[in-house]
């Protein structure tokens, strides 16, 4: 299931206070869309690494009621309190956790309740971990809890991720590079001992690089560490030769550019114009880049347009469409 559409599931079942299990590799964003969900949606929300926990964390600590006559459980500060009516209670990392703490939070997804504690009723339960084939410590999840969720999978999507990178402002020649090579988006093997590797977190760790602007000798180092040595050297190498470009702006305006033949160098170039589009371009500027694009290979001048359309830019209107319709119509899909 690609991020999306784990999203919307998500959504969903949420507002049905329906226990989830996201599944998912290291790095792909389960609990980002988790904390999404809960602020489009004005909800709070929680998230507990359980692997962090005892079980007495969740449980809470027995004291002694003078005016009861009675030990109680006194409630961890950490859950909800009920100041809130709506959230969403995220258990990250819950089959890292210790069997005990699993137990404790069986009860906790069961009954809504744990000890003297009750979950406030607007709040829902989501939980994620890695999968037992990712190479991470974990325990075998018992099948009484297992059986009170539903499982979803999630897994990356290249598609799905350049758009959000274009929204989140990512370096362009990143979002070039993963366009060129999809493959390098995720790039996770069990089988390797290497300690850095490619996953959507690590590439926006490679976006922090390049925007410290580092000394030449350590960017090498520095995205290496983030994304292992072989394709560290294949992005810095595609960065290299996608430098030298056209100016943006001098395209968009209307004067005369040339187009690079180096496909990294389009790609990066593409990308570019795309991401400085927006609802507020003038129609003078869509007609100018139509213009221009006449001129790039076929599935540069398509991968423009259909990155528009993705966004809802309108073409129609713009005088040099039926031109770019008539010489490309044929590679849209």
């Amino acid at each position: 299931m690609n991020p999306h559409d784990a999203k919307r599931s998500l959504s969903y079942l949420c507002e049905r206070k329906v226990p989830v299990f996201l599944w998912g590799p290291p790095g792909i964003g389960k609990s980002s869309i988790v904390s999404q969900i809960a602020k489009e949606q004005g909800i709070g929300y929680i998230d507990l690494r359980l692997s962090l926990l005892d079980p007495t964390d969740l449980r809470g600590i027995p004291f002694f009621d003078t005016k009861q006559d009675t030990a109680v459980w006194a409630p961890p500060s950490f859950l909800p309190d009920g100041s809130l009516e709506k959230g969403i209670l995220f258990l990250d990392e819950l089959n890292t956790a210790a069997p005990m703490v699993q137990a404790s939070a069986y009860q906790l997804i069961l009954d809504r309740k744990i000890g003297e504690y009750h979950l406030p009723e607007g709040w829902s339960i989501v939980a994620a971990g890695n999968r037992e084939s990712d190479r991470g410590v974990v325990f075998r999840m018992a099948s009484p809890l297992a059986n009170r969720f539903i499982h979803l999978e999630m897994h990356a999507d290249v598609e799905e991720w350049r758009k959000w990178a274009m929204d989140a402002g990512i370096d362009v020649t990143i979002i070039s590079f993963i366009s060129h090579r999809p493959d390098a988006l995720f790039a996770f093997n069990t089988q390797d001992d290497s300690r850095s590797f490619a996953t959507p977190r690590t590439w926006e760790y490679v976006n922090e690089v390049i925007a410290s602007n580092p000394d030449d000798d350590l960017i090498m180092p520095l995205v290496s560490g983030a994304i292992g040595e072989e394709l560290a050297a294949s992005f810095l190498g595609f960065r290299a030769v996608a430098g030298k470009l056209p100016d943006i702006d001098a395209i968009l305006e209307g004067e005369t550019a040339e187009v690079p033949t180096e496909a990294s160098a389009l790609h990066v170039l593409c990308t570019a114009l795309s991401m400085r589009i927006d609802d507020y371009t003038s129609t003078k500027k869509l007609n100018n880049l139509l213009m221009y694009s006449l001129n790039l290979p076929g599935e540069f001048a398509v991968m423009i347009v259909q990155d528009l359309r993705e966004r809802n830019i309108e073409l129609d209107h713009v005088d040099s469409w039926m031109l770019w319709m008539r010489k490309f119509n044929t590679l849209l899909h």
